[in-house]
């Protein structure tokens, strides 16, 4: 059992191997006790499972905190914000994937919590390796504070476009010419047994795993965004790991919630243009100039900015229709 207290990136095999196990024991009783029928989600029971992870998100940072100090708390709590926040483009990208393939939604939440399996894989493949090479190569850390300040300036000139297809794109079509996919959905099945040309029995996706497919692929150019800020933010492979789960887990329960109100958000993408740019900045600061900004103060502006532009969104967006 020694294993148990090797140090993995960063803290004992044991913390780990905890927090995987909870997540998908959550995962288990999400999807087949809670909602082991297929079913359309209402308001009311997105918003309650969404408080329950929230709770859960929230209380894993108290222990944070006691475990491990202010400072570190004050880190997980910065990226479970900043990614609760990235991740709100990402529910309207969903939205518009699940509209693409016309997924009926009694099967969507099916879709969105296994796709949860896919990205604790890639999510943890990619904060893995990018905590390791700015370990190993500390400079690369200012390669991140560049891109995010970039995007965080290239927000502010984001249209509102219309809706895509995604059943066009091209990674799209090319998964669908190198599988065997069936056109029709057969109920919540992934994968279903037909007959080929020749009338002997294989087995076809259905476009249920394609949706699936697509969501995860789009879940990884998100990441592209989210790792780094992350990143700049804290290089403790643990505290952005986890954060980043909580925050997944939680947004996904809360999209049958806030799907359709979600365009009211107008000016939250300056609020994430102002904490991009600023969590940039801070990594350029506490080079150049040796200095330090406090945990909890960087907290305290980030939720400060975010919420500030949230708040100004349902205000000045109030009374419009979905």
């Amino acid at each position: 059992m020694d294993f148990l207290f090797d140090i993995f990136l960063g803290q004992p095999a044991w913390l780990w191997l905890s927090f995987l196990t909870a997540v998908f024991v959550l995962l288990y009783v999400d999807l087949f006790l809670l909602n082991k029928s297929d079913h359309v989600i209402e308001f009311k029971e997105s918003l309650r499972l969404a408080g329950i992870y929230a709770a859960l998100g929230l209380a894993f940072g108290i222990w944070v905190l006691f475990r491990n100090g202010m400072d570190m708390a004050a880190d997980y709590y910065t990226v479970w914000i900043l990614e609760l926040s990235l991740s709100m483009d990402n529910l309207f990208v969903m939205s518009v994937i699940f509209a693409s393939f016309q997924i009926p939604r009694q099967y969507q939440h099916r879709v969105l919590v296994w796709g949860i399996l896919g990205v604790i894989l890639l999510r943890g493949i990619m904060i893995g390796a990018g905590t390791a090479i700015v370990h190993e190569f500390a400079w690369v850390l200012y390669i991140f504070a560049v891109i995010l300040i970039i995007t965080g300036i290239k927000l502010l000139k984001i249209e509102e476009g219309e809706k895509e297809d995604y059943t066009q794109k091209p990674y799209v079509k090319f998964l669908a010419k190198h599988m065997r996919v069936d056109a029709y959905l057969h109920g919540n099945n992934f994968f279903v047994k037909l007959k080929d040309n020749s009338g002997k029995m294989v087995t076809y996706a259905t476009p249920l795993f394609l949706c699936l497919l697509t969501i995860e692929l789009t879940d990884v150019m998100f990441a592209f965004d989210s790792v780094p800020a992350a990143l700049a933010i804290t290089t403790d492979p643990y505290v952005i790991y986890t954060a980043n789960i909580f925050a997944i887990l939680g947004l996904r329960a809360l999209f049958f919630a806030i799907e359709h109100i979600i365009h009211r958000f107008v000016y939250l993408k300056y609020s994430l243009s102002i904490v991009m740019v600023f969590i940039g900045l801070k990594v350029f600061y506490n080079g150049i100039f040796d200095g330090h900004i406090p945990a909890p103060l960087s907290l305290a502006i980030t939720l400060g900015v975010l919420a500030g532009g949230i708040i100004v969104s349902i205000m000045k967006t109030r009374g419009d229709k979905a």
